[in-house]
């Protein structure tokens, strides 16, 4: 059809193509030239099935823009010959950087280097009749860019302008773009600070379906995870474990779009948090559970607690910046444990103190339960045979109930001066206070024995609670 025209025009527009064949060739002959005229103008954009950019505009010095006004003009087309053959796009990217987790706002603040690839169909060249150029950059700008986003994204993309597309003689198009991504994560902290993160990055077209876009890798999965651990550029909080990725595909209404999904697993360096958060708790706990060691009835004994409590309130309130800000870490639950021991530890000292004080006037009596929880705990193959009768209200527990305890006329006879004091004629009297005496200091043992009792056991319980919370840690900090 060119070939036609071309023939059919007058003189003079033939002259001025010859012209202009003469600027593009240095001159020549007529006839080669024309021939050549011919062959460039029938693969000229637009005018065939076959799109080849005009080498006229190559040479050692640069490009002349004007070979590429062509295809620059059909930038808002998609660069195919046939609409009904979908572009293909592949995607890779880096991730060079984790600047931020935020779990209150549920964000991953992150540094990404997009790539992504596809096929120009306006655009060829034959690099050896074009200055042997392969490859040549363009600005983004002029050329159709596929939209691909990424769909977890709550920011505006903030790309730098002016970025240029690579360009090769077969048309194939490689745009690299760097983005800082404020992407949605579903953050489960309860494990803090040992926790593991598992984000998604979904890149999807929001225009195109997949009649038109299809998309693809470019690189391999290990190959992006590789890439990124060794590009990565902080070295804080995160590191990167792992990326793996699935092709799902999303329909909204009626239309099928295609979308890439990358599983990014991160994990918390725990390292900052043990030595501010883990070590001094647990140093406090164990001053604590040392203080056992001091007499129960000491007066200093609650006090020294007392300190601690303040001190150990005063730590949780300094460091509640280094706590999530929502939810209940797993730290946390360990910290209110912690405190509660500590709270338990000094209500058990006040009461023992309160007991010695009743020792030295009038010891409550104790009840029966109590009494048999103490035999069994003291001596697990005795029990107490005899429980106190219902009707029993006033001590409780009578002198002949008390495990191990003699008849009061044995105790009566063995007190230095009993007789002696029969003989003045108060037998009655004396054996009744005697009994009395007997019963009183019997029951100041029971209770000094129960709070010897308590101390051992929540000094037990101290021990026991720091060795799983040891163990819950080394666990945690290997997996």
């Amino acid at each position: 059809m060119t070939f036609l025209l071309l023939w059919s025009k007058p003189l003079k527009g033939f002259a001025r193509e010859e012209s202009r064949r003469r600027e593009w060739t240095g001159g020549g002959p007529p006839g080669g030239g024309f021939l050549l005229y011919l062959t460039v103008n029938l693969l000229l954009p637009g005018k065939g099935d076959t799109f080849t950019i005009n080498c006229s505009g190559f040479d050692q010095h640069g490009v002349d823009p004007a070979a590429f006004q062509a295809v620059f003009d059909r930038k808002a087309f998609r660069p195919v010959v046939n609409y009904s053959i979908p572009t293909r796009v592949n995607i890779s990217f880096t991730l060079s950087a984790i600047l931020e987790v935020n779990a209150q706002l549920q964000l991953l603040t992150s540094f990404l280097w997009m790539n992504l690839m596809w096929d120009n169909a306006f655009i060829s060249w034959n690099p050896e009749e074009c200055a042997s150029i392969n490859k040549l950059t363009v600005s983004a700008e002029n050329l159709w860019l596929p939209d691909i986003f990424i769909v977890e994204s709550m920011d505006v993309d903030r790309a730098p302008p002016g970025l240029t597309v690579f360009v090769s003689s077969e048309g194939q198009m490689t745009y690299d773009r760097p983005v800082r991504v404020t992407s949605i994560c579903n953050l489960d902290i309860f494990y803090f600070p040992f926790d593991q993160q598992n984000c998604t990055f979904t890149f999807s077209s929001f225009l195109y379906t997949v009649d038109s876009i299809l998309l693809g890798m470019d690189k391999e999965v290990w190959e992006i995870t590789d890439t990124s651990r060794n590009l990565i550029q902080t070295q804080g909080e995160w590191e990167l474990l792992g990326i793996n990725k699935a092709t799902p595909k999303m329909l909204v209404g009626s239309n099928l779009y295609d979308q890439i999904m990358f599983y990014v697993a991160i994990r918390r360096r725990p390292s900052l948090y043990i030595i501010n958060l883990l070590v001094p708790s647990g140093f406090l706990v164990a001053i604590d559970a040392l203080s056992f060691y001091l007499p129960a009835e000491s007066e200093t004994r609650a006090p020294f607690k007392i300190t601690l409590l303040l001190g150990y309130n005063v730590f949780l309130l300094m460091m509640n910046d280094l706590l999530p800000a929502t939810g209940t870490p797993l730290i946390s639950v360990y910290f209110a444990l912690c405190l509660s021991l500590m709270v338990i530890s000094l209500l058990e000292t006040i009461f023992i103190i309160h007991l010695s004080h009743m020792a030295t006037t009038q010891p409550p009596p104790m009840p029966w339960w109590l009494h048999s929880l103490l035999l069994n705990c003291a001596s697990p193959r005795k029990c107490c045979t005899t429980a106190p009768g219902k009707g029993n209200k006033g001590f409780g527990l009578t002198l002949t109930h008390l495990h191990g305890m003699k008849k009061p006329v044995e105790l009566v006879e063995k007190v230095p001066g009993t007789r002696g004091t029969g003989l003045n004629g108060c037998p009655g009297s004396t054996r009744v206070q005697q009994e009395d005496e007997a019963q009183k200091q019997h029951l100041v043992d029971l209770w000094v024995q129960f709070s010897h009792m308590m101390d051992t056991l929540l000094f037990r319980l101290y021990l026991l609670f720091t060795a799983t919370s040891i163990i819950t840690v080394i666990v945690l900090w290997n997996t």
